[in-house]
């Protein structure tokens, strides 16, 4: 198995609409905005932004999170360009991107430094093979103050990891449940 490089995650998005929209560049500046934080394609890796729709988590109804049973309550949906993560609590949102995986393709995403520097951590599950849609992102706030995620920026890194051959069974033959999500989407069971 091994990690792409630039010139293929390059290449797969031009001709295979891997990752839409697409930035062929790292972009660190964009007209009218001091700074942003980096996204776009590095030398191994694509780096995604988050987009502008959160799910912010909260304990106003002292909900309980049940994975099998998730209650929609238990957060509060924001649309904005920052969103501002609770002391150690978390946001869910999605990514600007669209992703296609191929069938031969495996992906491990990290979170980009900037934010981990600050004790906001990312989590996002693999992609498998097959599997296509935004990306819900977990955004975890692990610090005692307020954290500030920026929309339309930066916020983890995907590194694709080809197989040496395709497997029996992909995502999109198991017709997983998060196949095709457009949204931020919750647990399903």
């Amino acid at each position: 198995m091994g990690l792409k490089n630039d010139r293929w995650i390059t290449q797969m998005a031009r001709e295979h609409g891997m990752i839409e929209p697409f930035a062929e560049r790292q972009v660190r500046h964009v007209e009218g905005a001091p700074s942003v934080i980096s996204y776009g394609v590095s030398s191994y890796g694509y780096d995604m932004r988050v987009s502008n729709e959160f799910r912010i988590f909260t304990n106003v109804l002292s909900s309980i999170v049940d994975p099998k049973a998730f209650d929609p309550k238990s957060f509060v949906e924001y649309e904005g360009d920052v969103c501002i993560v609770p002391p150690n609590s978390f946001a869910l949102s999605r990514s600007v991107e669209y992703f296609r995986i191929p069938r031969n393709v495996l992906t491990l995403t990290v979170g980009k430094s900037t934010y981990a520097r600050c004790g906001i951590i990312t989590n996002v599950t693999p992609f498998e093979p097959e599997w296509e849609g935004y990306v819900t992102l977990e955004i975890s706030n692990t610090t005692p103050l307020p954290a500030k995620i920026y929309a339309n920026e930066g916020i983890a890194q995907v590194c694709f990891f080809e197989g040496d051959e395709p497997p029996d069974v992909s995502y999109g033959d198991k017709k997983g449940k998060y196949q095709g999500q457009t949204g931020v989407t919750l647990p399903r069971l």
